[in-house]
């Protein structure tokens, strides 16, 4: 496996309960990133399932979760011949952390669409974007998934921030095929939009909801991020993700806590 297969690899020790080794380098200082603990959950929710993808997620972040071992349990709500429903909850230190909901089905792997929206404007080349310098020694994420940026959309890292709640990438998880387990990560992986409004700092995820709409084709994917509103110290955040064949294969929307810089 990849060092992502292995970081969200789940093991099955009783029906419904799985071990897992959350791992530190898909995370943020001391936070593990969201789309990488949603990968781990699906896993967990597809290997208990008849169907091999999760088409559907509902994740409540309920605590920070840590590198070390945690559970995953899954509580079948429902299997039907086209679709599972499944409550799946990870569990570190007698506590939940991210509370699921997810349902998982089979999607064609040569599936067209029959009808698809405008696609998003077109990202720059991967050799007109950039690369993102933290300048700190552990760089964790950055060194696991491979991203480049639309200069664009990242001129907060210069104190001239766009104005708009927009992040654009192309990514790549190295050494490993795109799936769904990677659709879940890229939902997730770009930096908060709101960083274009001023913001500044961690902004917590609260709820985020993504569904996996075709199998990604090989090569980079397109990840377009974009909102609609930031109040009362709450954004939202909207989420597409296009593949190398130009096909939208995942869509989110999450609600999250504005970090410092901003009134309210």
């Amino acid at each position: 496996m990849s060092r992502f297969g292995d970081a969200t690899a789940v093991e099955r020790v009783a029906d419904g309960r799985y071990k897992v080794e959350l791992d530190q380098t898909f995370g943020f200082a001391e936070a593990l990133n969201g789309g990488y603990l949603m990968a781990v959950l699906a896993r967990a929710a597809v290997d208990a399932s008849p169907h091999e993808h999760p088409v559907s997620t509902a994740a409540n972040f309920l605590r920070v979760a840590k590198a070390g071992p945690a559970e995953v349990l899954v509580e079948s709500r429902k299997t039907g011949r086209t679709a599972a429903m499944s409550r799946v909850t990870l569990v570190q230190g007698g506590e939940p952390v991210v509370d699921a909901l997810i349902t998982t089905g089979t999607l064609e792997s040569d599936l067209e669409p029959h009808w698809t929206g405008e696609a998003p404007p077109a990202m720059p080349s991967p050799e007109e974007c950039s690369t993102f310098a933290s300048g700190k020694d552990d760089r964790g994420f950055a060194d696991n998934v491979e991203m480049l940026f639309d200069p664009a959309s990242m001129g907060w890292l210069d104190g001239r921030p766009s104005g708009r709640l927009e992040a654009r990438a192309w990514l790549r998880v190295p050494d490993y095929e795109n799936d769904g387990y990677a659709l879940a990560l890229a939902v997730d992986a770009l930096p908060p939009v709101v960083l274009n409004v001023g913001a500044k700092g961690w902004a917590p995820t609260v709820e985020l909801t993504w569904h996996m709409r075709a199998v990604p084709r090989p090569g980079r994917l397109a990840v377009h991020g974009g909102g609609r509103l930031v109040a009362g110290g709450w954004f939202d955040e909207e989420v597409e993700v296009w593949d190398s064949a130009g096909r939208l294969v995942a869509q989110s929307r999450q609600l999250a806590r504005v970090g410092r810089g901003l009134p309210g």
